[in-house]
């Protein structure tokens, strides 16, 4: 850390300090420091909007901010703005761009890592399940890997699966030796206990996404009798314990319109939840059906969902496809983050099984610069309608294109699939989108869609990527 990097953190600290006396009438005064010292302007946009909200008193948003002050334990709440938003974007952001230059790759602002492929749970549709607790990566390997990322400015790590907390010990062992790093698990939750949680308030920088799809009865048919109840007692004792946690949603073509409806955003704000990661059905592995696939109607019903009680609820929502818009379309490939799975194998998304370098035989760094990764780089954003921007889902030709230019195989160690087969799932759902896409996208460009007005989306410049209407059939591009 050199001295700017010093100051900047003593500074903060002393503003943290000043904040917590008096969070309503200080919050805005500090908004104006932070921007002045964000050298790379990636703050700034968040910091105009946090600062219109609150000065409205009946504002979402405002109720959001002061409920982080009421609800979360205040040393957890300090941990996770000193890892969240000094380590891992303030101190670290122009670390990351410029070793993006020096070494012409992608370098993410987080890193998903499974640290098992086991679960206690065995639920339907579950790409892992096949694998049970055959795959996994010892506490020395996942601690270099995040010895690696902090080399390179990345500060915040992810733990999926399986299910991660079947491997706890290691989880708080890692969240304890490296405190500078935030930490957070998408987990199913049955294994939050109250010796949990105070381990938890002991690491203070591990936040728990709970992945609950619906009530009680949609949660236990998938996932087994019983799995609800646990889950809400796993929320009630992270409430009780003023620990922050989210929720995790996966729709489908089952569930969507039960997702997005306002009985469900209440429920989850009602437990607790600070918020909420909304994703769609991916038909990813062997056996998976593409009927799940949520059509296109229903796509946009959580595209409108989801920004309508942005403006009206208290809750941080994030809709990893829909919200392309704001990030410029596809983040992976480490553009903004990347997936590294329980047998080491580094793969450009957590729902893109596909790799070509392994993290016991090369660097993190040269995963990045490899023939998959750098296909991405140069390839992003593969729509210039940025609510298109999935190189699977929304553009099936592109991801089968950069995995065999690149020599990537798949990562399905039980059932390997052919990134043709995957691809053609996914075409009549991708072309019906298109319509849908295309309209909103017209309409809504450069407008505020839910977040306060200085998050609007961007006003993307067209690029030399796949037009809306675009979509290859891999029926007919197999090479």
């Amino acid at each position: 850390m050199n001295f700017s990097d010093t100051f900047k953190k003593a500074g903060l600290f002393l503003v943290y300090s000043y904040l917590e006396k008096d969070p309503e009438n200080n919050i805005p005064k500090i908004i104006d420091w932070v921007e002045r010292i964000d050298d790379t302007g990636q703050m700034s946009r968040q910091v105009k909007a946090v600062k219109k909200a609150l000065k409205d008193p009946d504002n979402n948003w405002r109720k959001w901010i002061n409920s982080l002050y009421t609800d979360i334990d205040p040393e957890v709440r300090k941990a996770t703005f000193t890892n969240l938003v000094v380590h891992s974007n303030i101190l670290s952001a122009k670390k990351r761009k410029d070793l993006s230059e020096k070494y012409d790759c992608n370098i993410p602002w987080a890193v998903l890592i499974d640290p098992t492929s086991a679960c206690n749970l065995h639920c339907t549709g579950c790409w892992a399940s096949e694998y049970g607790d055959k795959l996994n990566m010892s506490f020395d390997e996942l601690d270099d890997i995040i010895d690696q990322g902090k080399a390179l400015g990345i500060y915040m790590y992810i733990y999926t699966g399986g299910e991660p907390l079947v491997r706890k010990d290691d989880v708080i062992a890692l969240c304890n030796k490296h405190s500078d790093c935030q930490f957070l698990a998408f987990t199913n939750g049955t294994l939050i206990d109250y010796a949990f949680a105070d381990e938890m308030l002991r690491v203070k920088n591990l936040i728990p996404a709970l992945s609950v799809e619906g009530f009680r009865s949609e949660t236990d048919f998938r996932r087994g009798t019983g799995t609800y109840d646990r889950v809400e007692k796993a929320m009630e004792i992270l409430k009780r314990k003023k620990l922050p946690f989210g929720i995790s949603c996966c729709y489908t073509k089952a569930n969507a319109e039960l997702i997005g409806s306002e009985a469900y955003f209440d429920q989850m704000i009602e437990w607790g939840a600070k918020f909420c990661w909304f994703f769609t059905y991916m038909p990813v592995g062997i056996d998976a059906a593409p009927d799940l696939i949520a059509t296109a109607e229903q796509r946009k019903y959580m595209y409108d969902q989801v920004r309508k009680f942005r403006q009206s609820k208290p809750l941080f929502t994030i809709d990893f496809w829909n919200d392309g818009e704001y990030v410029h379309g596809c983040i992976a490939g480490g553009r903004n983050y990347c997936h590294i799975n329980a047998n080491a194998d580094l793969e450009p998304c957590a729902f893109i099984h596909y790799s070509d370098t392994n993290l016991r035989e090369k660097t993190l760094l040269e995963g990045f610069q490899g023939p998959l990764f750098m296909a991405y780089r140069k390839n992003q954003p593969f729509n210039e309608n940025m609510l298109q921007p999935c190189p699977l889902l929304d553009n099936p030709g592109r991801l089968a294109s950069m995995v065999d230019d690149s020599g990537a195989h798949s990562t399905e160690a039980m059932s390997p699939e052919d990134v043709h087969e995957l691809s053609s799932k996914c075409v009549n759902a991708a072309k019906q989108w298109a319509t849908k896409a295309e309209s909103l996208w017209s309409f809504g460009q450069g407008k505020s869609v839910g977040y306060p007005d200085c998050l609007s989306p961007c006003n993307c410049r067209k690029q030399e990527s796949t037009k809306a209407s675009d979509v290859v059939d891999m029926g007919s591009s197999r090479k």
